[in-house]
């Protein structure tokens, strides 16, 4: 596992790109356009960019072959949602998870099932 500080830092864009290539890679830049047509009204050229900033980020990686490249995903998503949920909760919550969940819970409307799940991830947390 990569430790977050090491992880690249992803705009709301770049999310859209490296979700088609989690779900389906190597891509061809116009195999990713082709994937964005019916989530975005982006040029080529938009996509074009942030595949390079995603490939420079080191997000992404690029396997050159003859005339066409294919992209691939450098980090999985999961590790980056680690790094978007610790940006979140520094950002909103100065870092507290208590109060994340204080207000979560208190917003949102919970099954039974989901408050004992809840229950069992704090317990498995505290023997931890």
């Amino acid at each position: 596992m990569i430790p977050i500080k090491d992880l690249p830092k992803i705009s709301e864009a770049e999310w859209k790109i490296i979700k088609v290539l989690w779900r389906n890679s190597p891509l061809t830049s116009s195999e990713i356009i082709d994937a964005l047509k019916k989530e975005t009204s982006w040029s080529p050229k938009t996509i074009h960019t942030l595949i390079s900033r995603l490939v420079k980020k080191e997000a992404i990686g690029v396997k050159k072959e003859s005339r066409l490249n294919s992209f691939f995903p450098l980090v999985t998503e999961d590790e980056c949602k680690r790094v978007e949920t610790k940006s979140f909760l520094e950002k909103v919550y100065s870092g507290s998870v208590k109060m994340l969940l204080a207000n979560f819970i208190k917003d949102e409307k919970l099954s039974q099932n989901e408050i004992e799940e809840l229950k069992l991830i704090l317990e498995e947390k505290k023997d931890s």
